[in-house]
């Protein structure tokens, strides 16, 4: 494999992190509900994919339990936020914390372990194809499934009821209630979503993209899938070609800093956190969701009257 077909091939497994956990958002902002707890959420699902999977040999174990996890944590997060009406801004960000204090409680027994990333799919034929080849065709099973998800919830969102109802839910929730649709019901059922795909996205960043454990090891990306969802509009098309961008950065670093150039860590380390500052800057007033499309009730609580 070339230097240039290692680093594309490198790209969409890097992006496929943040592909997963941006999708898994979308759903939920498309409901209304802004999460900031995707980051904790990972990490947590990433400590117990991680041990799972070492535990038992077994990816596709570590990654339903993972999964489980995910969505345990984001019921948390709907729970007080939907139930309870409090913000969702600081709900989310307590739960991220939560997430990154239990997630190396979780591993901490693990720390520095390795696990044995399964073998890449070998389309024959097509993976021999020179570039391509080795980018496309010789890639391992989620790095495919993330994209399919992306086409299934791109038609789910914008062809189907049970988009509509989503969609309506994030809109106008008192419209939604009129026309029948339970809001909590359907935003708790989209905050689980987003926990089960940041639940995978953890699992994979732990088992599969870097197969170990080390505390921190997220290091930012749940807070770029949540900017990722606004860069992107909230459309899946651009979601998903922002997280192959974002895949791209994260590998260009490794290779920058391999090179020898000198570029500050911390720097590196809180550019997900400013990116956040910005996002939520953005979408803090009426003009800024308007002009970038956001759903118009995202971050507001519904207790059955007006949004909050």
């Amino acid at each position: 494999m070339t230097p240039l077909e290692f680093f594309l091939a490198g790209t969409m497994s890097a992006a496929t992190v943040f592909l997963l956990a941006a999708l898994g958002e979308l759903v939920a902002e498309k409901s209304g509900m802004l999460n900031l707890g995707v980051e904790g959420m990972m990490a947590i699902s990433a400590a117990v994919g991680f041990v799972v999977t070492y535990q038992t040999g077994s990816h596709l174990t570590g990654f339903v339990v993972a999964g489980v996890a995910g969505i345990g944590v984001s019921l948390i997060f709907a729970m007080v936020s939907i139930t309870f009406l409090a913000n969702q801004v600081a709900t989310g960000l307590a739960v991220g914390i939560l997430g990154l204090g239990l997630s190396a409680l979780i591993g901490k027994k693990h720390e520095s372990l390795t696990v044995t990333a399964p073998d890449p799919i070998q389309i024959s034929v097509l993976s021999d194809i020179p570039l391509i080849g080795p980018v496309l065709f010789q890639q391992n099973i989620v790095v495919y499934l993330a994209i399919i998800m992306a086409g299934l919830i791109s038609f789910c969102l914008n062809s189907t009821r049970l988009g509509l109802a989503i969609r309506a839910c994030g809109e106008n929730p008192k419209a939604a209630e009129a026309l029948s649709y339970s809001v909590r019901k359907i935003r708790y059922g989209a905050v689980a979503f987003g926990g089960l795909m940041a639940g995978f996205a953890g699992a994979y960043a732990s088992t599969i993209y870097t197969p170990l454990w080390a505390d921190g090891m997220i290091a930012g990306r749940g807070w770029i899938a949540v900017a990722l969802v606004v860069f992107g509009t909230w459309k899946t098309g651009r979601i998903f070609l922002g997280a192959y961008l974002f895949g791209m950065v994260t590998l260009g670093e490794l290779v920058v800093q391999s090179l020898g150039f000198a570029v500050p860590s911390q720097l590196l380390s809180a550019m997900p956190f400013i990116v956040t500052i910005v996002v939520l800057a953005m979408i803090s007033s009426d003009v800024g969701r308007l002009r970038l499309h956001a759903p118009y009730s995202l971050g507001e609580t519904y207790d059955g009257s007006e949004p909050r």
